[in-house]
């Protein structure tokens, strides 16, 4: 038996049961110097804050400052892109930067256009880029190279590369680093859905069952995510030893999936690959939703998209037509993953895949008695076919937050993470590793991570100019903290 990952975009990865648990879509590592813009609005008083980031290879670094200094217009895409990412606008000097001065007129304005000066001292350089009299952005470059980490297991892995465990050299705190060769994902075509993933990674720090991002940056071959590490396992896992939950406990974990969907679908994310191998329980026994590739951005309250995508056990009827659908898909595979905690395999599942689809689209799911009536309730309203009668084509989260089956739920208590999980995994430590497959755990960890060694040809060239944007660095002082 296998679950695909599907996707219209090309890359259909099998995800096979091995063992414990399913094989896993992660990714790969190698040593490269780069350096990181952090940008900085200075303030009358001198203050400042961390506004975007961008890497590039040391070798660029006169080309960009030409670049620069050629494109000097190229500010505005900046300040549109500054506007377009909300949690780095609600900083107070932020907004106070794009607003700039409300009282200077349109020509004043026009007079005033960027002017850009350029500093080398050793291994750092400095770009002042004069906005208007009173104010100015200064870019710092910082060494940030893949050798800041010792890594000391493979964790997971799968078609674009690794993922591991990795230890902060200066402040021995241990992430998960997922490492993705860029040849590959160009050859699948999967930039799109990557970049999704960042983005929707650098919205996630408000929300506590989301996996955090901590970092991001590029090699000229390789993207690298330095995120939460989280090892109580997946959801999955513990599904396949126990077999089904008690209903108090797929409460629990119901309660903490539907927040965080909810959550995202207030800035407007469709999920759309909600299973249990991408549910995974943190030390205490808390759920973190991770792998966000196949997010779709940008989707309204109302807004429709019809890209097909998913893992098959769990496609709402409207995707297996092809038909245009809304966020309520989340809310499907949701009732889809409590089913199965509750019963033990997926609600319509078969080993034949076009009779599970059948199943999909015409036979109702099997409600047995032991169950509360809430319960099977929630679950006929999860899994209504027609999604225009869906629980959450309305109020999205809040029908479900003020549906009888949650009304043991403190919902208040839930976000702040005041209720005991009603699970705690046996994990001794960070370097605990007893609830990851050992088929990965026990692959060696290349001595190749740190090498400096690449030979730059023209598809090197390409990929390494292909995902402008991706890096990302928290503000000053908060890094690696």
């Amino acid at each position: 038996m296998s679950r695909s990952c599907l996707s219209n975009a090309g890359d259909v990865e099998e995800k096979k049961r091995k063992g414990k648990g399913w094989g896993r879509h992660l990714f790969q590592n190698k040593k490269k110097k780069h350096h990181v813009f952090r940008i900085y609005k200075l303030t009358y008083l001198h203050q400042c804050v961390v506004t975007d980031i961008y890497y590039c290879h040391p070798l660029s670094l006169s080309f960009f400052a030409a670049f620069i200094k050629e494109r000097k217009m190229g500010l505005n895409d900046f300040i549109q892109r500054l506007v377009s990412t909300p949690h780095i606008c609600q900083h107070v000097e932020v907004n106070n930067f794009l607003k700039i001065d409300e009282n200077q007129n349109e020509e004043d304005e026009d007079d005033q256009l960027p002017e850009i000066h350029v500093l080398q001292h050793g291994d750092m350089c400095q770009l002042k880029i004069y906005i208007l009299k009173k104010s100015f952005v200064c870019l710092f470059f910082i060494r940030i190279k893949p050798c800041d980490f010792d890594y000391l297991k493979i964790i997971g892995k799968g078609s674009f590369g690794k993922v591991l465990l990795a230890r902060h050299k200066e402040s021995t705190k241990y992430y998960a680093v997922k490492v993705l060769q860029k040849k590959i994902i160009m050859k699948k075509k999967e930039q799109k859905h990557i970049m999704a993933e960042r983005s929707v990674l650098m919205k996630n720090i408000k929300h506590p069952f989301l996996v955090g991002l901590h970092y991001s940056f590029q090699t000229t071959d390789k993207l690298y995510f330095v995120l939460d590490y989280v090892n109580g396992g997946e959801l999955f896992y513990h599904l396949q030893r126990e077999r089904v939950f008690l209903e108090p406990r797929a409460r629990f974990y119901a309660a903490e999936i539907a927040s965080a969907l909810g959550y995202l679908h207030s800035l407007h994310i469709v999920y759309r690959d909600l299973k249990p191998e991408n549910i995974l329980l943190d030390s205490q026994g808390h759920i973190v939703l991770t792998d966000f590739g196949l997010c779709k951005e940008g989707l309204t309250n109302n807004g429709t998209t019809t890209t097909f995508c998913g893992t098959p056990e769990y496609l709402a009827p409207e995707v297996l037509q092809k038909q245009a659908y809304d966020r309520t898909v989340d809310w499907w595979c949701l009732g889809s993953v409590l089913y199965e905690m509750l019963y033990g395999l997926p609600p319509f599942y078969s080993r034949n895949t076009a009779e599970m689809y059948n199943n999909i689209l015409h036979k109702s799911p099997v409600l047995k008695p032991n169950v509360s009536n809430a319960g099977r309730e929630l679950l006929e309203g999860l899994l209504q076919k027609d999604r225009t009668k869906r629980l959450g084509v309305k109020d999205d989260f809040l029908e479900l937050k003020f549906h009888s089956f949650f009304s043991p739920i403190n919902w208040e208590d839930l976000m702040s993470k005041k209720i005991t999980p009603p699970f705690v995994p046996s994990v001794s430590g960070p370097t605990d590793l007893q609830h990851f497959d050992p088929e990965f755990t026990h692959l060696p960890v290349s001595s190749s991570l740190c090498n400096d060694t690449l030979t730059v040809t023209s598809s090197v060239k390409e990929a390494a100019g292909a995902f402008p944007g991706f890096s990302y660095a928290p503000p000053a002082g908060h890094s690696f903290m």
